[in-house]
């Protein structure tokens, strides 16, 4: 009868061993996590992207700087994987480029392991360096310690479950679903609420009207949403703005559209 018994409780202990290492790979929300593989070989480019999805990230690819610059605007990224050598740019330009538009990590994979090179992307931005050829248990390690490091130290803050973000003197209370200037609340119509919430869930990221047209009317956009959007992007400067004409908050980028600046003024 004990070696029964023993069979059972070494299979149970096996399925809880089980369990946890799946609750700990949920808990790592790994299919949340998006990732962009930037690399001019279609073959490389495949195989790295494969071993990550392969870990159950989102991986969009691209082949060179322009269609990195499509992908990222239209997507939230978490971290970005590039190549050095591109065909119509390099990877340092494209690495500043994202930086300045997403809090994004950016993960350099390139043949080119002189010291000058690493310092250049590191000092525009790079999270870190994985020398070609790689090895993928290594890239993969890599990865998901900056995904760890991302959302412990802000990489989570823009996203849905987050209950406040803040920026500068501007709070966005999403449990409670007020915004807060200079601690004091103002009122924003429920369209408003939902403009700042975008913006503000991407810091620094420039939105066309017609994306957030979209995204906040959940309708198919055309050439006459503009300046509805427009409209509500003044309402909402007017009641969160010191001053309209110097916007701290929800700025314009002539030509493209608008975004959630980064305010670093003293509040104290």
């Amino acid at each position: 009868m004990a070696e029964p018994i023993a069979d059972t409780l070494a299979v149970t202990f096996t399925a809880i061993l089980f369990a946890v290492q799946f609750n700990e790979d949920a808990e790592e929300g790994l299919d949340l996590y998006t990732l962009l593989v930037v690399e001019d070989d279609v073959e490389l480019n495949q195989t790295v992207s494969e071993v990550l999805s392969g870990e159950g990230y989102r991986v969009l690819r691209a082949h060179s700087c322009r269609e990195a610059q499509r992908l990222a605007d239209s997507h939230t990224l978490d971290l970005a994987v590039l190549d050095v050598n591109l065909p119509d740019g390099d990877g340092f330009s494209l690495c500043k480029w994202l930086k300045g538009r997403q809090h994004v990590s950016v993960l350099f994979l390139s043949a080119r392991d002189l010291e000058e090179d690493v310092l250049e992307g590191y000092e525009l931005g790079a999270d870190d360096y994985v020398e070609k050829p790689y090895n993928p248990a290594e890239l993969i390690a890599r990865v998901k310690a900056h995904l760890r490091r991302y959302r412990a130290w802000g990489g989570e803050a823009p996203r849905a479950e987050a209950d406040q973000i803040v920026n500068g003197g501007l709070v966005l209370d999403k449990k409670q679903r007020v915004v807060i200037v200079e601690g004091e609340e103002v009122r924003l119509t429920a369209t408003e609420y939902k403009i700042l919430e975008l913006l503000m869930e991407h810091p620094g990221q420039v939105f066309p009207a017609e994306q957030i047209y979209e995204n906040v009317w959940q309708e198919s956009a055309d050439y006459t949403v503009e300046n509805t959007v427009m409209v509500h992007i003044r309402h909402i400067r007017e009641k969160i703005e010191i001053d309209t004409k110097k916007p701290r908050y929800v700025k314009v980028v002539w030509g493209l559209g608008y975004k959630n600046g980064k305010y670093v003024g003293n509040f104290g």
